[in-house]
């Protein structure tokens, strides 16, 4: 059973189904007992990070996160929930869950790109950085489908997972561990957001 962390900032419906279709069970919850009972937890984020990490903070859920991921389960931030495993974002001033040392920065192109536009919004290639079961069976010319602003930068650059092109590269998938993230929307991205679920539910 895959707990999707329903705290008020995520696509929740769009991710129930899909990972459904993906042939896994899944449910949407903010109760402390179901999480810690989780043998997969999956945290979903749209929105602002500050406003985010509020509504957790508010509903006493960021230390039960930290221990889930301490325990060693598997872990899938989509998004805004990927960069909340970060340090923190340029985009606010709280701190974020830390799970995966780095800072959140916004898009800035030099002269030459400037006209590309923020948010990035739209379908992308996404390449894997490392090898790991998440991409499993996903071609090198997997394309998913991105709405973001901000784009993590990795502490570490052994936590990178995936990479994506816009204007410069830019990290769109991190890992440490069992704490895995991505910045595009596997809810979104067709086959190829279906196999990415199907790879996460198979661990």
């Amino acid at each position: 059973m895959i707990l999707v962390l329903d705290y008020g900032a995520g696509n929740i419906g769009s991710v129930l189904n899909m990972i459904k279709k993906a042939g896994g069970q899944a449910m949407a919850s903010a109760n402390i007992n179901d999480i810690q009972n989780a043998s997969k937890l999956l945290l979903p984020g749209v929105g602002s990070f500050d406003n985010a990490m509020d509504k957790l903070e508010k509903l006493g859920l960021v230390q039960p996160i930290r221990d889930k991921a301490e325990e060693g389960i598997p872990m899938l931030g989509i998004c805004l929930g990927m960069q909340l495993l970060s340090s923190g974002s340029e985009e606010g001033l709280k701190s974020g869950l830390g799970l995966i040392p780095g800072k959140v920065k916004r898009f800035k192109f030099d002269a030459q790109d400037s006209l590309l536009r923020v948010p990035h919004m739209g379908w992308n290639r996404v390449v894997a950085s490392k090898q790991h079961a998440l991409m499993n069976q996903l071609e090198n010319d997997a394309r998913f489908y991105f709405v973001h602003s901000y784009h993590y930068e990795c502490e570490d650059t052994n936590d990178e997972l995936f990479r994506t092109h816009y204007g410069y590269d830019f990290t769109s998938g991190v890992q440490r561990g069992n704490v895995m993230g991505v910045q595009f929307h596997p809810e979104k991205s067709h086959r190829y957001g279906m196999q990415l679920f199907k790879n996460f539910i198979g661990m």
